[in-house]
């Protein structure tokens, strides 16, 4: 008997009470993570234990995600590179720079819409939207 895993169901868990904006900032992923940290008060840093790798035309293409826990809550701060050489994590969404998740406890429409009012304020982000997981064909390429 063979098992197979089943992505979808991965993928429900994954983003159960997760909250995934699109961000589009002409900047590499380290410049966006000092401007969001200074001006923001965050504390993204590079993980690169769960930097994202894709198999795709014979090469191997890699998505850095920065990393930022919130203190005294279980929420934590996922920040995607969109791209890598050519290619897209989510296709789908091309014009999208960074992907940012929130995971690990609720965020209420408020709250959310305080945060994006936030990342629109910072240098060089000209545009912020929320995605919602019908729009979002290739989730399994998120997980991490």
């Amino acid at each position: 008997m063979k098992l197979k895993l089943d992505i979808d169901e991965l993928a429900n868990d994954f983003f159960e009470n997760a909250r995934l904006l699109g961000i589009v900032a002409p900047l590499k992923g380290y410049q966006l993570c000092w401007q969001l940290n200074n001006q923001l008060r965050f504390d993204f840093r590079i993980n690169n234990q769960i930097e994202i790798q894709l198999d795709k035309k014979k090469r191997k293409y890699f998505f850095c995600v920065y990393e930022c826990p919130q203190t005294y809550s279980a929420l934590t701060h996922y920040l995607y590179s969109n791209h890598f050489e050519g290619e897209y994590l989510l296709p789908e969404f091309r014009h999208l720079d960074f992907l940012w998740l929130l995971k690990g406890d609720m965020v209420d429409d408020r709250s959310l819409s305080e945060l994006m009012s936030a990342i629109k304020k910072v240098n060089s982000i000209q545009l912020v939207t929320e995605l919602t997981n019908e729009k979002i064909k290739n989730k399994g390429h998120l997980i991490f």
